[in-house]
């Protein structure tokens, strides 16, 4: 082996690997590559790439917690938003459906100009998002 094929080969036997398993953007195995790293990946196709995506909107908001300033904050929200942008193609949902949902859900639930935060309720049959997320694990 050359030398520098052969120092590189070393270098990457001896760094540790990171696992991630999780959808990532298209030109992030290019920078890993260009910082000296080395990757596995695959192709997403079909349902995979849909649960992956949908995993990622999760992932992507919980980068809102972590923003420090505001531009910190615009960037995980062009992040979420990238996501969603995403779904929205693959699942061919158009911006009059996503405005026609988000209607019907403030006609039913309200914004949240009032502020209110949730301690406890009594248990009256409602199913709400975190009821249907506690359930699937």
């Amino acid at each position: 082996m050359e030398d520098g094929k052969e120092d590189r080969a070393i270098t990457l036997y001896f760094m540790k690997k990171i696992y991630y398993n999780k959808l990532i953007r298209d030109k992030i195995p290019e920078k890993i590559k260009k910082h000296g790293g080395d990757y596995k990946i695959k192709r997403l196709k079909g349902r995979g790439f849909e649960l992956e995506l949908l995993k990622k909107v999760g992932e992507e908001a919980s980068g809102l917690l972590a923003a420090k300033t505001k531009k910190e904050l615009v960037s995980e929200l062009a992040d979420v938003l990238d996501v969603i942008e995403e779904i929205k193609r693959l699942k061919k949902i158009t911006d009059k459906q996503i405005k026609d949902a988000q209607k019907l859900n403030f006609e039913k639930k309200g914004g949240f100009e009032k502020k209110i935060f949730l301690f406890w309720s009594s248990d009256t049959g409602y199913k709400s998002n975190e009821r249907k997320y506690k359930n699937r694990k």
